[in-house]
């Protein structure tokens, strides 16, 4: 017998640790253990309520449509083998059928950063718990943008598999032939672990497939789409931090390529506004007929619009999104990943529930393409907006590009410095993420003309040198500005400990078949040695000797090179 917190419709429910208690539909009073060894051994978890766990009630949001199951969903089942233990299953849009996270009997899940704005849906007590560091991660499911949106919304990390990468048996459809199963975390790290744990082939899931998974990184220059067209709704502050993050792509060695989005948006039109929507009401259909009345709007006339199309509308459709497509296909030749916003927009709670439905579909603007293109997708937080909310974007794939993209997201989400989900947790070290294989390669620890923008950084960037993070290093160093370099250096020199401060830098990663060339352009008296670190790491850095200081401008105060490069910019003028 499963002992378990129940949160009835129109309830406050539990209080989970000071928590928005709406995020959970049932919370078990102690984990359902996994394995007691295994990769996620130690990891807590949480299921979207659409995902079956035996003896816990699977509602999908809908109390009359309860039933409990006697066997776990297989992804439920093989991340318990895993060593992951399971903590309960969470709220949701209800039946999976929405991106905003109010249209749900157990109310409203808020957003982890400010509960007046919504969470993003459907998946949205499963991206709030994790925020809110309540699990270590959680399920949700993505058709349309359910795994990714409130990623997004919340600054944490939210992969969409390529379909068929896991298994959705155990699962209640949504429009099965394009659902997937989706994974939030805080780190891509933990996420590309549990993905790896999870995935398999299930002949008993009637669209699981095998696929051959890329595990090569993206190439160091590599080539990112931008829409040809962006709408943000009249939200500026989105549209800034999109642009800003479109110039982080460029410091990780991306070169933006316009892509015609016409093909894209109109193969996401159709999810809602073709004969594809007959998919949502067939995966309900014994259970609608008969109780309409307990679905909540606007979800029961979404599903119910599916009644009016015939087989033939629906065979127009399959054609049409086919076409596009092949149409959309082609952006492929000139891109190795495609860059977008993850939502254009925040909106209130009030807001939404005033315009459930145009609001809605603004939130899916640049998601619903997806699975119905049959594209990977992460989303990765990329910056705190002006306002104080989280901003994010997505990079999209081909088919088995899942851990491709993971590798360049986690590069993007680590360079941004943001601190975990909506904790003031900072980001732990970057990570090896498994099954990405890459050659040897060497960190280096740039201060001065290699940083990123600065006149030397092409010495980095030509030998495939990637941006790993920007940190400081431990408070026992003081910089320098050389007289008579060109272009202007600094001299960073160690010093003992209370007579130095943190200076900023940044950690480039190069293939360590190009660094001796890279070693052998350094003039003296620099040179490269061993720095520490803030977080008491080690790595290879640029370094001074101590004579050639002597008469050298004392720079420590401004903290770092760019600082003191913008101060002799301001003086100038």
């Amino acid at each position: 017998m499963v002992h378990e917190q129940a949160v009835r419709p129109g309830d406050a429910g539990p209080r989970v640790e000071g928590r928005a208690s709406a995020a959970w539909i049932t919370r078990l009073a102690s984990p359902l253990a996994g394995a007691g060894a295994g990769p996620l051994a130690g990891l807590r978890f949480a299921a979207k309520d659409n995902i079956d766990v035996a003896g816990v009630p699977t509602t999908a949001a809908c109390l009359a449509f309860a039933r409990t199951p006697t066997a776990h969903a297989h992804v439920v089942q093989r991340l318990l083998d895993a060593g992951a233990s399971l903590l309960g299953k969470t709220n949701l849009d209800q039946f999976a059928c929405g991106l905003n996270g109010t249209r749900s009997p157990y109310g409203p899940v808020p957003n982890s950063f400010d509960p007046r704005y919504v969470s993003g849906g459907s998946s949205s007590g499963s991206a709030y718990v994790v925020a809110t560091a309540q699990a270590d991660f959680a399920l949700g499911t993505d058709t349309a943008g359910s795994g990714r949106v409130p990623a997004g919304l919340n600054n944490i990390v939210g992969i969409k598999p390529s379909r068929g990468l896991l298994s959705a048996r155990g699962v209640v459809p949504a429009a099965q032939s394009v659902d997937c199963v989706s994974i939030f975390a805080r780190t891509v790290a933990v996420a590309a672990r549990v993905l790896q744990a999870a995935m398999g082939f299930d002949p008993e899931d009637p669209y699981g497939r095998s696929l051959a998974l890329a595990t090569a990184p993206l190439p160091a220059g590599f080539r990112f789409g931008v829409p040809s067209t962006l709408n943000f709704f009249g939200d500026t502050l989105s549209r800034a931090a999109f642009e800003q993050a479109v110039g982080q792509l460029c410091v990780l060695g991306g070169e933006p390529i316009e892509i015609d989005y016409r093909p894209l948006a109109e193969a996401a039109a159709l999810l809602y506004d073709s004969a594809l929507v007959a998919e949502r009401y067939a995966a309900v259909r014994g259970f609608f007929d008969t109780h309409e009345a307990e679905v909540v709007e606007p979800v029961r006339s979404i599903l119910a619009q599916g009644r009016a199309y015939s087989a033939a509308d629906f065979v127009d459709a399959r054609t049409r999104l086919h076409a596009l497509g092949q149409q959309a296909a082609a952006m492929w030749n000139d891109i190795d990943v495609l860059a977008v916003p993850t939502a254009p927009a925040h909106y209130t709670i009030e807001a939404m529930q005033a315009d459930p439905v145009m609001l809605n579909r603004n939130l899916g603007e640049y998601t619903n393409f997806v699975n119905l293109l049959d594209y990977a997708a992460i989303s990765v937080p990329a910056s705190l907006r002006a306002d104080g909310l989280p901003f994010g974007i997505t990079l999209i794939g081909r088919a088995g590009s899942d851990f491709q993209l993971a590798e360049l997201g986690q590069r993007f989400h680590h360079a941004t410095g943001l601190p975990l989900g909506a904790t003031r947790e900072p980001l732990p070290a970057i990570e090896p993420l498994p099954l990405v294989a890459a050659p040897p390669t060497v960190q280096v620890a740039v201060v001065g003309a290699h940083l990123s923008g600065m006149p030397l950084n092409s010495q980095l960037t030509e030998r495939g040198a990637r941006l790993v993070a920007a940190t400081h290093t431990s408070p026992d160093y003081r910089l320098y500005a050389l007289p008579g370099t060109v272009p202007p250096k600094p001299g960073l020199l160690r010093v003992a400990a209370g007579e130095g401060a943190a200076i900023a830098l940044e950690i480039w990663e190069m293939p360590l078949a190009h660094y001796g060339s890279f070693v052998a352009l350094i003039p003296a008296p620099l040179g490269i040695g061993s720095l520490r670190l803030a977080d008491g790491r080690s790595v290879q850095g640029f370094v001074c000797e101590a004579l050639a200081v002597a008469g050298a401008d004392d720079i420590t105060a401004l903290g770092g090179w760019r600082a003191y490069i913008a101060a002799r910019s301001a003086a100038a003028t």
